[in-house]
């Protein structure tokens, strides 16, 4: 999701209130929110959200009007410097309720072909350093991906440990001091989920919610957490979205995602990004939720023979403002980008 200049955000916003625009609408509108602008300059903005796939064109010579293309609702473009800016109680949001359309989306294509493209040649390179690896040095590698995976998933979440602190813990079962015991459990428990997926790798290959709740049992385990569905409802900090509240109502969202990652003409990659995105969504555990469903992304890669994400290098604001922004909007444009950054980092950083 390429960065957008205030003329070119401010055009596209317009367009999408509009509808259809035509290039003196959207100089009026431009001058009259930024001031003076020239015709030329217009035209290679909207010659960029062309190129970017933002914005279609219609029409020739003065009929030309321009909308915003929707190859999928969840490509919808959002700036989430700008988006979050305003409070939660102001923000425009879509959803305050879960959305059952969702899934409709999900159904459909929502990573480009050159996207692909580019994320299967990683891969190989992938597939071909792994080969050639020693089970001392692949060992090793899962080793420290499992330490940084451990790590960073539990600082979204909160955790206090440092780098250097999990790593004592994972290998030496040293406890740091000046933290709590709850800490350490849920670093230990992602190294188990992980070794679970590592020894059941192929039983990923197709869904089902028990497999789902056997991770989320060993996400949880010892830190007080109610295992299986929930039957009661929660709230999330920072946005006026609230998941569902009804257990049959979760059960029917699972199945419906379960549904969406089995279909076989469904890339790898894809079903990975909407296990993670969709088990944050449908929130359907009293706790640990995303905590299981990168778990849960890591599984379907591993058993479709793709890289794990340790999503080290991802700054924990930015997941979350990615994660708000799916629940408020339904748009997964920016959580695309920082998954497909984080797999790219992960092919260039493990099993070397």
């Amino acid at each position: 999701m390429n960065k957008l200049t205030l003329r070119q955000k401010t055009i596209l916003e317009f367009v999408r209130s509009k509808i259809k625009a035509s290039n003196r609408e959207i100089k009026e509108y431009l001058e009259d929110k930024i001031g003076k602008v020239d015709r030329a300059t217009i035209v290679r903005d909207i010659d960029t959200l062309i190129k970017l796939k933002l914005l279609v064109k219609e029409g020739a010579g003065r009929s030309v009007v321009y909308s915003e293309k929707t190859i999928n609702p969840l490509l919808t473009y959002f700036d989430p410097e700008e988006y979050f800016k305003t409070d939660p109680d102001k923000r425009g949001i879509a959803f305050e309720r879960f959305n059952f359309q969702v899934f409709n989306y999900f159904s459909k294509n929502f990573i480009l072909q050159d996207e692909l493209k580019r994320i299967d040649d990683e891969n190989k390179r992938f597939q071909d350093r792994v080969k050639k690896l020693s089970p001392a040095v692949f060992k090793k590698e899962y080793e420290r991906l499992t330490v940084e995976l451990s790590w960073k998933s539990s600082q979204i979440e909160g955790n206090t440990y440092s780098l250097l602190d999990t790593e004592f813990l994972i290998k030496e079962n040293r406890e740091a001091e000046g933290h709590s015991k709850e800490e350490a459990i849920m670093i230990l428990n992602h190294k188990q989920a992980l070794d679970y997926v590592m020894e059941n790798k192929k039983d990923f290959k197709k869904l089902s919610l028990a497999k789902i709740e056997n991770i989320h049992k060993l996400i949880v385990k010892k830190l007080g957490v109610k295992e299986n569905i929930r039957q009661r409802a929660v709230g999330i900090t920072g946005t006026k979205f609230r998941p569902l509240d009804n257990k049959y109502q979760i059960t029917e969202a699972m199945e419906k995602m379960i549904a969406i990652i089995n279909s076989k003409n469904k890339h790898p990659i894809a079903k990975a990004l909407s296990g993670v995105i969709l088990v944050s969504y449908i929130q359907p555990f009293e706790d640990g939720n995303k905590r299981t469903a990168r778990l849960l992304g890591n599984a379907i890669l591993i058993a479709n023979d793709y890289c794990p994400l340790s999503y080290r290098s991802i700054e924990e604001k930015d997941y979350k403002k990615a994660t708000l922004l799916f629940y408020e909007q339904n748009s997964v444009a920016f959580f695309k980008k920082l998954f497909i950054e984080q797999f790219e980092f992960s092919v260039n950083n493990y099993f070397l």
